[in-house]
């Protein structure tokens, strides 16, 4: 069957394919509040570092989605607890949101925050994202340059989570009145189209209820990965949609979290 997207602002839609979909932020704003006060984080920028109670075994690092221009690390506390859990600290950029920023100014915050979080937490540095905090999170293990050498040479995996890795359809879409890609930036902050730092795994995980557009953005990033010599897997989560697909990150033993916290 041919797949031929002709409404691109619906491929891109996910709220208005999940059912109940207007309660989870209120629901995801709520167990934040409630985690961080249980476990008050040092901050971050304008983000969030949670640490074990004991020594960290290491720093995992999720960067928040909402399409580049929602949200903030406040909202998304409670995904710390699985790596909490196995006594990672837990890093949470903040990034400043479109219009008031292009997505390459993002990349380089993200960027900046990782290597401060890096600089305070020892051992492996692990990394995942959601959504364009998947795409966030791949742009880290480009190969150009974004994260200094010292911290990508300690980086032992990378999941982004239902990521955008070639940004030019959303060039098609009413969001870029607000994100104000052009041609050249949506080629140069792809992931799809850059090549990753070597020997780094990556996993791209995606729900298996999700829009078909971001089933195959993740497949895309890691066949396209793949192919330039990445080790990659794409997993297919099933029954899972854009919005619930995160929720592995909150369990220590979850199947989510053995990728992200895979040892190299």
């Amino acid at each position: 069957m041919l797949y031929h997207v002709t409404d691109w602002d619906d491929a891109y839609a996910n709220g208005a394919h999940i059912p109940q979909a207007e309660g989870f932020v209120p629901r995801w704003q709520d167990a934040a509040a409630r985690f961080r006060k249980a476990h008050p984080p040092e901050p971050l920028g304008r983000g969030h570092l949670f640490r074990p109670a004991g020594r960290a075994r290491g720093l995992m690092v999720f960067v928040h989605g909402g399409y580049w221009m929602a949200f903030d690390p406040g909202t998304w506390s409670h995904l710390a607890a699985g790596a909490l859990g196995q006594d990672w600290a837990v890093a949470m950029p903040a990034y400043t949101l479109a219009p008031q920023a292009r997505i390459a100014q993002m990349t380089c915050e993200v960027a900046l925050a990782v290597a401060e979080a890096a600089g305070r937490v020892d051992g492996p540095v692990a990394l995942t994202g959601h959504s364009a905090g998947g795409h966030l999170a791949a742009r880290m293990i480009c190969n150009d340059g974004t994260l200094p050498d010292a911290v990508a040479a300690r980086v032992t995996a990378c999941v982004p989570i239902s990521p955008l890795a070639d940004l030019r359809p959303l060039l098609r879409t009413a969001k870029n009145a607000t994100l104000r890609l052009d041609g050249s930036e949506a080629m140069a902050e792809s992931p799809a189209l850059l090549s990753p730092r070597p020997g780094i795994p990556v996993t791209t995980w995606v729900g298996g209820m999700e829009r078909p557009e971001f089933i195959r953005q993740a497949r895309l990033l890691a066949d396209m990965w793949a192919g330039l010599g990445a080790p990659t897997d794409c997993v297919i989560d099933p029954g899972r949609h854009h919005f619930d697909v995160i929720e592995g990150l909150e369990r220590a033993d979850s199947p989510l979290m053995e990728r992200v916290l895979v040892s190299r």
